[in-house]
């Protein structure tokens, strides 16, 4: 207490050198009223800052601080016409905070439900329920568009697998089914897209149609003159993003290949469609998946696929509708992505021989 004694003294020192001072008259009035109360309560007040400050601690270990484990990437919705009760029950219930009373209480305080704005609501990281009663007050959705690209010659199925890793209420499939039921394989175009987390199924397939529509206009002159339907030179396209390596090049020489083989009734003897099918690429598939019948089995049945079976990037959809003549009638690419051509099946055998077994 000798630092309670000291300030005393030292305001009697001030008022000896000018007791007519009003203002250090008021003060001092005011520091001794202090003073006496904490001579009185002193124990009394510093116990009851200790009480507060471990009810705190009790009460954010258990009921504010953000729930264990956090669901990653949470996206939760709060309905318009929801009620306090339902929107904290609902937070609760999807592991957003610890105690939907707490939440509820804290909401109250900050203006009931009638300042709740309802919409999604992203939780990228744990967030303590001040902070989710803040967001929801505020109306703070936290939605940030993330950059995701979808590469070239990807399937649907290749999509929406990506998409499901980063969009935390992705729908695959939802978004598989829509590209099927109306036959837009081909028509979703690879491209660096900025996505919100909440973004739907049937939005994104819209995005990347009118982005196809608009890389296509470009070429739209060039398909009228190669004088192929649209639907077949996708379909084409989509085949060489898979059979062909990645430069232009060879991409144009395949697709010569490739027109060349429909033009003389041959079947196109494709190995890239089966992965559409059923997943296994040139290096796993069997006699017998040779030997099955099915639409996509490019062995058994001449002309195109009924359907493309990725999403070409435009350099595939250019070498479709940009073949290079040549007298080849054969191909094949090593695992390194080497290209070698064969006039002929005996050119073609020897090729195998020597590059792939």
């Amino acid at each position: 207490m000798d630092f309670w004694l000291n300030l005393k003294k030292k305001v009697a020192v001030l008022l000896e050198r000018d007791p007519r001072h009003l203002r250090l008259i008021a003060w001092r009035d005011r520091v001794t009223k202090v003073l006496l109360f904490l001579d009185n309560h002193f124990i009394r007040a510093i116990s009851a800052v200790f009480l507060s400050l471990v009810l705190f601690g009790v009460l954010y270990f258990f009921a504010f601080r953000s729930p264990k484990p956090f669901p990653e990437q949470a996206l939760i919705t709060i309905e318009r016409g929801e009620s306090l009760s339902q929107i904290a029950n609902s937070f609760e219930e999807k592991k957003g905070v610890r105690s939907g009373l707490w939440l509820k209480t804290f909401i109250f305080i900050l203006g009931g439900e009638k300042r709740v704005i309802a919409g999604d609501y992203y939780f990228p990281d744990a967030t303590n329920i001040f902070k989710v009663a803040k967001m929801i007050h505020n109306g703070e959705f936290g939605l940030i568009a993330q950059k995701i690209t979808i590469p070239e010659g990807t399937s649907s199925i290749e999509i929406g697998k990506i998409l499901e890793k980063e969009l935390p209420t992705f729908n695959t499939k939802d978004f598989v089914a829509e590209v099927s039921d109306n036959n837009y394989e081909g028509y979703l175009f690879p491209d660096t897209y900025f996505l919100m987390p909440n973004t739907k199924a049937s939005d994104l397939i819209l995005m990347m149609r009118e982005n196809f529509a608009r890389q296509i206009k470009t070429y739209e002159e060039d398909v009228l003159k190669f004088q192929k339907p649209l639907n077949e030179v996708v379909t084409m396209a989509s085949i060489i993003e898979d059979e062909a390596n990645g430069t232009l090049e060879s991409k144009r020489i395949v697709s010569g290949i490739l027109w060349k083989r429909l033009r003389l009734e041959m079947p196109l003897q494709v190995d890239a469609p089966f992965q559409y099918y059923n997943g296994k690429n040139s290096y796993t598939l069997t006699k017998e998946d040779l030997a099955e019948d099915h639409k996509y089995n490019t062995y058994k049945n001449k002309g195109l696929p009924p359907t493309a079976i990725t999403n070409p990037g435009i350099d595939s959809i250019r070498a479709a509708i940009t073949p290079t003549k040549t007298n080849y009638l054969y191909f094949l690419s090593d695992k390194s992505g080497n290209m070698y051509y064969a006039k002929n099946f005996d050119e073609h055998k020897r090729n195998r021989e020597l590059y792939l077994n």
